[in-house]
């Protein structure tokens, strides 16, 4: 048997052929039924291995009869080739299918449904093919479907198909097959029953009682509720398995998720993750975060040795690992940073390109988020409760289980942490608190650690081949750094407060690192001899102060506007005196009387000031009658007095400082000149 322009056809030898006990027909029945037209002849015989073939349709019913009978129905073992061709589309629809419970058909299942269809492919290209022969040859009787049962079964055995058994419904599910395709193979037992139970109006009721506060509702408690109501609803009671697969099914979690264990651990589960690649370049991305330092150390409190720690802020260079500058306090503040950034920048003489912090309180105030602004190109911070975004968080972590988990003092790991290399054995470290280190051995430990942990290899083997992290962050210059010139240090460095201060009588005041410091104005040239002229044109007025931390002995006094800070003065360290004259020394029992007489000087300059002032536009007390009272509160005996407002008409009427003074008589004039070396007619005649 073969085919021919798709032409089922058997040879003359296998219909004649009597060596199996019996022939299909005789040679001589054959040649008659050529004759006469009765079988079609495909190709007529022409020598040796080209034997005639015969339409196997054209063979009247009897012979094909005897023909299955001896070597069986032609159109199974055609089957039989072409069903182990599977149909690829009818794979990709069932497994791009979606139930309507918004699920998708399960791999088995997928399997199933696409050796049903390419089954139902099979006997339907049969059918097609016993229609397109009967029409060629004018024959309009029925499809012959005994074959095509046949067909069927025998792949049932081979394949493993679940097409329909019965004659009538295979026939049923081929003409449904025709009319909707893949679709009509898929089960309707594939939803799940329970869960088609709850009606939509129940699924949101469900959501929320599991969302509910008052009360707060458990699955048990939710059951019972539901079902309660379930009847005065119109909704069909439900079982404990089909609520909680109902809450468990994943389009349905997300809903309640965060009502029930919050927001933040939501957002942890079901929002996208970003995968990101760390830089190449050092110095093109810093991190600074502050962390408990993981160490015990003993604290003398209340008259014993306690158990304590310590906060530290550092700042690491994200490409190379390697930790820049640290800063260990007792809390994290803005001081904390900005000593750890600053021993970064000098450590790593430069600016990086982009600086990233967390948005705990050091950063919040205005002046920390300005100040750091300058300490790189680009700074921003971190998006809050995201530790996996941050390579810091990551970082620490494998500081503290490679290196500092080597001490027996070791903390422990964060809370969450649940490694037992995290725990501590605490009974053990509360046994020997007088052997714990000190503060001052504990920064040194720490110190050495972060060394450590700089010398350690790169653990991007892949990229660095064993180089260590230090390595790694010195063999390559980063362009867009900025260097680190000493212009730039003083505008780094500098640290401006958030809020302005008002100059008062006792000076300006403002905190640093919590404790307040007080300032005022010197006169130029000098570093303590207060400038009571410019307090007196500036008492009152608002200045914000910019200071070095590390060098406090001069601070600059600053107004700002929308165009930014002008500097007004600088101002220096508050002159103190002792209160008491047994601890008064010498110098400033001198600087006590001189400021008191300068303070009486320039009330009197002032009141004088005022009476021209109002003499001249006719108001004076006098002028009306009145009396002045004048400085009644000066307490100067009229000797005293009179010395005082010489001193201060003098500052009044103070011109420039002359380019010469003159002798007083001619004479004197006569002797200078005699002295000079070279004689001037002509300054001399100018002197008189």
């Amino acid at each position: 048997m073969s085919h021919r322009d798709n032409i089922l056809t058997v040879t003359v030898h296998q219909l004649t052929d009597a060596s199996s006990g019996k022939a299909v027909m005789t040679y001589s029945c054959y040649k008659k039924l050529v004759q006469r037209k009765l079988i079609n002849v495909v190709r007529p015989g022409k020598g040796l291995d080209h034997c005639a073939l015969v339409e196997y349709d054209s063979l009247p019913a009897r012979f094909k009869k005897r023909f299955i009978e001896i070597y069986g129905d032609p159109y199974v073992k055609k089957n039989q080739e072409q069903a182990l061709r599977l149909d690829t589309e009818a794979r990709t629809f069932f497994e791009e299918y979606v139930l309507p419970d918004d699920t998708h058909i399960k791999g088995d299942k997928i399997a199933e449904f696409t050796v049903n269809a390419s089954v139902l492919n099979v006997l339907i290209d049969m059918e097609k093919t016993q229609g397109v022969q009967r029409r060629i040859h004018g024959n309009h009787t029925p499809i012959n479907w005994p074959p095509i049962y046949d067909a069927c079964e025998q792949l049932r055995e081979s394949e493993g198909h679940t097409l329909p058994k019965s004659t009538a419904r295979l026939r049923d599910k081929i003409r449904e097959y025709k009319r909707e395709g893949y679709a009509c193979l898929v089960s309707g037992h594939l939803v799940n029953g329970n869960a088609s139970k709850i009606t939509h109006e129940g699924e949101r009721y469900i959501i929320a009682l599991k969302c509910c506060k008052v009360p707060v509702y458990n699955n048990a408690q939710i059951f019972a509720k539901y079902n309660s109501e379930a009847p005065s609803r119109g909704w069909k009671t439900i079982g404990p398995a089909t609520l909680n697969n109902f809450l468990n099914r994943p389009e349905i979690e997300i809903q309640w998720k965060g009502a029930v264990i919050g927001d933040t651990k939501a957002k942890m589960k079901y929002t996208r993750m970003n995968s990101t690649i760390l830089p190449e370049l050092p110095n093109s991305l810093w991190y600074g975060d502050g962390t408990r330092l993981n160490l015990y150390y003993r604290a003398y409190v209340d008259g014993q040795y306690r158990l304590a720690t310590l906060n530290v802020y550092e700042v690491i260079d994200a490409a190379s690992e390697v930790f820049l500058g640290f800063h260990i306090s007792n809390t994290e503040n803005f001081e904390s940073l900005y000593e750890a950034m600053r021993n970064a920048l000098e450590f790593a003489g430069c600016k990086p390109y982009e600086l990233v912090t967390d948005n705990q309180s050091g950063t919040k105030r205005a002046d920390a988020r300005g100040w750091l602004s300058k300490a790189a190109v680009c700074f921003r911070t971190t998006a809050p409760h995201q530790a996996p975004a941050k390579t810091i968080e990551s970082i620490f972590g494998r500081f503290q289980a490679q290196v500092l988990h080597q001490e027996w003092f070791y903390t422990g790991g964060n809370i969450t942490a649940k490694s037992e290399k995290a725990r501590i054995n605490r009974e053990f470290i509360e046994k020997n608190i007088d052997q714990l280190p000190t503060y001052n051995e504990l920064v040194e430990i720490y110190v050495n650690a972060r060394k450590r942990w700089n010398e350690m290899p790169h653990p991007d083997k892949k990229r660095y081949a064993g180089r260590s992290r230090m390595e790694v962050y010195q063999s390559k210059v980063n362009p867009e750094a900025v260097p680190l010139t000493d212009a730039l240090r003083r505008d780094l460095f500098w640290v401006t407060t958030a809020k302005p201060s008002t100059f008062a009588a006792n000076g300006i005041w403002f905190t640093v690192a919590g404790e307040k410091l007080q300032y005022e104005v010197m006169e130029e040239g000098t570093t303590n001899v207060p400038d009571l002229r410019w307090r007196g044109a500036n008492t009152g007025r608002e200045f914000y102060v910019s200071y070095d931390p590390h060098d406090l002995s001069v601070v600059r006094l600053m107004t700002r506007d929308q165009y930014g800070d002008r500097f007004v003065a600088e101002a220096r360290p508050y002159v103190k005196s002792h209160r008491d004259l047994q601890s008064q020394t010498a110098e400033e029992r001198s600087f006590l009387r001189q400021q008191d007489e300068r303070n009486k000087i320039d009330r009197i300059r002032r009141k004088l000031d005022l009476d021209d002032l109002l003499f001249e536009q006719g108001m004076a007390p006098e002028q009306h009658g009145l009396i002045d009272p004048g400085l009644s509160s000066l307490n100067e005996s009229r000797k005293s007095y009179e010395r005082l407002l010489e001193k201060a008409e003098a500052q009044r009427s103070a011109e420039p400082a002359p380019a010469e003074v003159y002798p007083e008589t001619l004479g004197q004039q006569e002797k200078a000149d005699s002295m000079m070396l070279q004689y001037d007619p002509a300054a001399a005649l100018r002197r008189i």
